[in-house]
């Protein structure tokens, strides 16, 4: 296998198609991963990334984005920015400063301006309304409540490895509220010498666990890509259970250098995969008896 790429959710096969294509014709890792990325963010059918993204509770879309290049282990990152197109080209332009690599607010949103990154309102109508009907209601927030992160791993035939990821975070959230997507670590990890592994679901759980960080970590340490995301999530899960009584949802893909592919995961979840010797497939992950089937859809 020379090339691969795997997404979260099924938002995630639209962006993949375009990071294969890249990918097919000698491209970057990293381009192939901004690009899949980018390409979620801009559909407004997917109310949980981007354009159509839905609102905190004071009605914006503030959006989080992270990029982390294996090669280097450069990584760049936002969080809390509002009114520009894509967080993640804005998180991976970052990533080859010595410092200032992460930033949120309103010193995202000068750096993005100074830059010249393209400018967008991203609460579109759909999200305005959803918005409307549900802001008066008191409910709990749940992680896939109209929220899941799409995040892309993917391998170049040079061997180089990237991550990226995006997301507009939870629906009706604390102004301010930063979830596990921007964190390195948490949300995402990279390491073209040993593999790659992004996070979607709670991110106040996900956080608890460096939960990308030690599914790529297991990697590097003999666990196949599928042992290592399996274990990462089955030991956060049963510690959390363990302590609190409860383990919110959390789902981790893998991806080793060798363009072998693993999933944990705690709840129902489809992600999708291409290589080069695999078309582009959408599979499902559930938690059944205690272990984890997947199923392609």
């Amino acid at each position: 296998m020379t090339w691969a790429a795997i997404a979260t959710w099924k938002m995630g096969a639209l962006g993949a198609k375009i990071s294969a294509d890249i990918l097919a014709k000698g491209g970057r890792a990293s381009d192939a991963a901004v690009e899949g990325v980018s390409a979620v963010e801009d559909e407004p059918q997917f109310h949980s990334v981007g354009y159509g993204g839905r609102p905190d509770r004071t009605g914006h879309v503030v959006l989080d984005g992270g990029f982390m290049d294996g090669d280097t282990l450069h990584y760049g990152a936002v969080a809390s920015i509002e009114g520009f197109r894509s967080p993640v080209r804005i998180a991976r332009s970052l990533a080859p400063r010595e410092a200032n690599n992460f930033l949120c607010g309103k010193g995202a949103e000068l750096y993005a301006e100074k830059n010249g990154f393209e400018k967008r309102d991203n609460l579109s109508e759909e999200a305005r309304e959803i918005y409307e009907k549900e802001r008066d209601r008191l409910k709990k927030l749940s992680a896939y409540d109209g929220h899941d992160t799409v995040c892309f791993l993917t391998l170049d035939e040079s061997g180089s490895m990237c991550a990226a990821v995006s997301t507009s975070g939870l629906f009706m959230k604390d102004p301010g509220r930063v979830g596990d997507s921007p964190l390195c670590g948490s949300g995402y990890y990279a390491d073209s010498e040993t593999g790659a592994a992004a996070a979607t679901g709670l991110g106040e759980e996900i956080i608890k666990g460096s939960l990308s960080f030690l599914a790529v970590f297991y990697m590097g340490h003999g666990y196949s890509a599928m042992e290592a995301a399996q274990k990462a999530v089955d030991e956060l899960d049963e510690k959390l259970r363990r302590r609190n009584g409860k383990a919110e949802a959390m789902s981790l893909i893998t991806l080793a250098k060798d363009g072998s592919w693993g999933v944990g995961t705690n709840v129902d979840f489809p992600f999708a995969f291409v290589s080069d010797t695999q078309e582009l497939t959408l599979f499902l992950a559930a938690k059944k008896d205690g272990k984890t089937v997947i199923e392609t859809i």
